[in-house]
Order: C-alpha cells, then structure tokens, then sequence
C-alpha cells in the first residue's frame, strides 16, 4: 500500500538521488568553453546545481529540505513497503486572479518504476493539505517536472494563463526612482502582490528560491544576483536582477509588486540595468503585462503555461 508523509532530513539522501536519476549525462565547460560530458564526482557544486538546482547535491538538498520544514513550504514522500517512490514540494501562495490563495506545486520526483498511482496519490494528499490552508486551486508549471505536469493532465487541469519571454533593450530613462537594498525576507509582504515580471513557478516559490539570501552560499550565484528595492512614481517593487549565464551583457528580471506593472517601473528597471553595464532585459512575462513592454519588446517564442486544478 502507498502511504504518504511529510518528508524529514533523514530523506535529503533518497530524495536526492531519486532527482539525481533524472540526469542522463553530467557535463561542464572546459577551459576553451567546450561542452564536455563528466562524472558526477568531477562536478562541483555550483556545477552539479545548473543540471537542476539545490537536489543535484546532498549539502544543497540538506539546507533546501530544512527550510521547507521550517516553514518555506510543504515537502512530502510516498512510500511503499519502506521504500521512497516519490516527493513533491509545493508553496502556499496569494496573488491576483487568476491565480488567488493557491498551493503551488513547484516540483514533484518519482521512480521510473514507481506508475502512475504515486503521482496520484501525492497529489491528493497536497488537494487535503489545501482544503486544511483554504485554498481554492493547485497550480504547476512544466518547470515541476513531467511527473508533475503528467499528472495534472490526469487530475483534470486548465490552463489558467500563459506568459511569455522577451528581450528588451537596456537604456536611459526620463523619470525619478529610488533603488535600495532591502533586506527584508519575511514572505508575507509580497501575500496578494502581483508578480508581473519572472514568474517561473509561482511568486512564493520565486521568493523563498531567489530573493531569499539562501543561495548566497554559492558564490558563482552570488555574484550574479543583485536584490533591490525600487520605487517608481509611487509603485513599491522588490526586484531580483541575475545576470545571464551564457551572455554576461543579458539580465533577467524578477519583480514582485502590488500592482500590475507601470510604465514608470518598467523605465527605472531599464535604466538601472542601462547603468549597470547591461545591453538587453530578459522579461518573462504575464499577459496582463505584455501590452507595458512597449514596442521594441522582441519575443523569443519561448511560452510558459500555468495550469491549475480544484482542491
């Protein structure tokens, strides 16, 4: 019988390595830029987490599981007969429609031999834990996985909106702004805010992965990220800029604000990216906000559906 459960840090091992199983060829740069395959053991860190973030290494997965546990999210496993066939982790979340007070599920790992049932049967578990947090829907996105997004398909998902990718040029901007460093990490001060700009997964999820210091203890990632407050004829925003990681000259943009995104915001993000040395903005963006970007917004045909099921 399968039996699920919240996950604990004696899993960070099985977890991981259920994840690591994905990965059909590890590689890196060599010193003249080439793509070259490697052992997993040749990899650093850093290295390991570009094939898929903080589960591609047990130190990472271990400071990722604990702070789900301490609050960040919600971490689960399915079992059967003691062993682990799957996890899934999901994010509470609240923002505007059509999205509103949600559970995320950010992503979700299965054996290749586990079937479909295991999928299902997490899934069901996160609809109880959802009904129990008052939230009207489960949302994904492809970025959680096929199993994720397989199972979805089964539970009877719509697609709730898409968003799209764009480069916008970097320049000068007319108009008065405040960008500041914030140290502010509490998550309940985005609740209800709009994520125009960035959104992957979901603004919760965004937040605890990205504005979040957590990762800082990686410093190739370090050095990449900048976190900043703006305010821009009176719009508040927190804002992650990342430098991009094959075009140094590239800097995608996250942006978490209270409302949908003004011209005057998007001015200040242009002109700040301008000043700091970068030619081209990397937005993903709501289709609320595409109509703002403007004309010389060029899209890069990369589309990234939201689909979400009832709890």
């Amino acid at each position: 019988m399968i039996t699920t459960r919240t996950a604990r840090l004696e899993d960070c091992e099985r977890i991981a390595g259920l994840a690591q199983a994905q990965i059909a060829t590890w590689q890196r740069w060599d010193a003249q830029g080439r793509v070259q395959d490697v052992p997993y053991s040749a990899l650093t860190i850093y290295e390991r987490w570009l094939h898929g973030g903080a589960w591609m290494s047990l130190e990472t997965a271990a400071i990722h599981l604990g702070r789900l546990l301490l609050g960040a999210g919600i971490a689960l496993v399915a079992e059967k007969d003691g062993a682990l066939l799957g996890y899934v982790e999901a994010y509470q979340g609240s923002e505007p429609e059509p999205f509103g007070i949600h559970l995320h599920v950010g992503q979700m790992i299965l054996h290749p031999d586990s079937g479909v049932e295991v999928g299902d049967h997490l899934l069901e578990a996160l609809r109880t834990q959802a009904r129990a947090l008052k939230c009207a829907r489960l949302l994904t996105t492809a970025g959680a996985g096929e199993a994720a997004w397989a199972t979805f398909a089964r539970g009877g998902a719509r697609s709730l909106t898409q968003l799209r990718r764009f480069g916008l040029p970097a320049r000068t901007g007319q108009g008065l702004y405040q960008s500041l460093a914030d140290t502010t990490t509490d998550a309940r001060v985005i609740a209800g805010w709009a994520m125009p700009l960035g959104r992957v997964s979901s603004a919760r999820q965004a937040w605890e992965s990205s504005w979040q210091p957590t990762w800082d203890v990686l410093g190739e990632l370090r050095e990449r990220t900048r976190r900043l407050r703006f305010v821009a004829s009176g719009q508040d925003a927190y804002v992650v800029f990342t430098r991009g990681l094959y075009d140094p000259r590239t800097v995608e943009v996250a942006c978490w604000t209270p409302r949908m995104l003004s011209s005057a915001l998007l001015t200040a993000l242009r002109d700040w990216t301008h000043r700091e040395g970068y030619r081209t903005l990397t937005l993903l963006a709501t289709e609320e906000t595409v109509k703002t970007l403007g004309a010389d917004a060029e899209p890069d045909g990369y589309v990234h559906d939201v689909v979400g099921v009832n709890a």
